[in-house]
């Protein structure tokens, strides 16, 4: 006869403990279907990926779409990486197209094998370039697109160029809501410096913080023309003065432990000083990337979406 060990009190503890957990681990997964399963397959019109170049001022962009399944016309996330790229957050974009939403990802000019000069302006446009490609009747069939209904979602520095997108298109209905998912307000640096006039005194500071993340992956900028662009661009660009253009849609924002809080906080307040009630913020404690909250993260974003059809 073999014997068994009668386990000791402390591994029965810990038994305990990792039965508990998954109590409160499975049902956060279990919110929404895209986080756990694979949506049904529709044998008309699987999903699929698109690769494609965009077309924006000259350049022709590395572009492609997460294409959800189903016919009918989707609502589409313009997902924006930040600066220089790393985190491409393409985890949220198969969540997202598992939900029903089509996602398009490029690489702005100059970054990440695109041909053109990296600027942040060029960013812009190209972001903007981006929505005039979705809304091309050819484009948008082929893609299957709701030209109407399409997203800006952007992380750090792609979430000051979603910001600033959205406001130029203050007044297109088509754009139906923005995330920002920690919102670098890149400007904020140097906007006191400007506004007492002594922008050239936030030069060199700016220059080496936008050379301490790593240029490698863009071309025809250095630190110093990125820094002269935020410094002429401070007031346009800072994104808590925007809030007067962002308040025609839903809005949602999301912070974590990265030091872009405070703004993110100064734009929801401004927003609510408008008498703004569709604007959601939500904090996650964890750094930059969301490295352990990828799931909280997505949850966030597919709950928010969720309520779109309700405003």
């Amino acid at each position: 006869m073999t014997l068994r060990r009668r386990p000791s009190c402390k591994a029965a503890f810990a038994a305990v403990l990792l039965a508990a957990s998954l109590c409160f681990v499975i049902p956060a997964l279990a919110q929404s279907p895209a986080l756990s399963s694979d949506p049904a397959a529709d044998e008309a019109a699987h999903a699929a990926l698109e690769s494609f170049q965009l077309p924006s001022n000259g350049a022709l962009l590395n572009a492609f779409v997460y294409v959800a399944a189903g016919a009918s016309p989707h609502p589409t996330v313009l997902l924006l990486h930040g600066f220089p790229g790393n985190e491409k957050n393409l985890d949220i974009a198969q969540t997202l197209r598992r939900a029903g939403y089509n996602v398009l990802y490029f690489d702005y000019r100059g970054s990440w094998g695109s041909p053109g000069d990296f600027s942040f302006t060029h960013s812009i446009e190209d972001t903007e370039a981006a929505i005039t490609y979705l809304r091309t009747p050819a484009n948008a069939t082929k893609l299957r697109v709701d030209p109407n209904a399409l997203i800006l979602a952007g992380h750090s520095m792609g979430g000051m160029i979603s910001a600033v997108t959205a406001a130029h298109f203050a007044t297109d209905p088509g754009i139906r809501a923005v995330v920002l998912i920690s919102a670098a307000n890149m400007t904020g640096r140097v906007l006191p410096a400007v506004q007492s006039g002594h922008g050239d005194q936030a030069l060199a500071p700016v220059s080496k913080a936008l050379a301490s993340q790593g240029m490698a992956p863009l071309a025809g900028c250095t630190p110093e023309t990125l820094a002269q662009e935020l410094i002429a661009n401070a007031v346009a660009w800072d994104i808590p003065s925007l809030a007067p253009k962002l308040t025609a849609r839903p809005l949602l924002i999301v912070s974590s432990d990265d030091g872009n809080t405070p703004a993110a906080e100064a734009l929801a307040a401004n927003l609510k000083k408008l008498g703004d009630t569709t604007v959601t913020s939500t904090h996650l404690p964890t750094d930059h990337s969301y490295s352990d909250h990828r799931i909280a993260l997505q949850q966030a974003i597919l709950s928010f979406l969720a309520t779109l059809s309700t405003k």
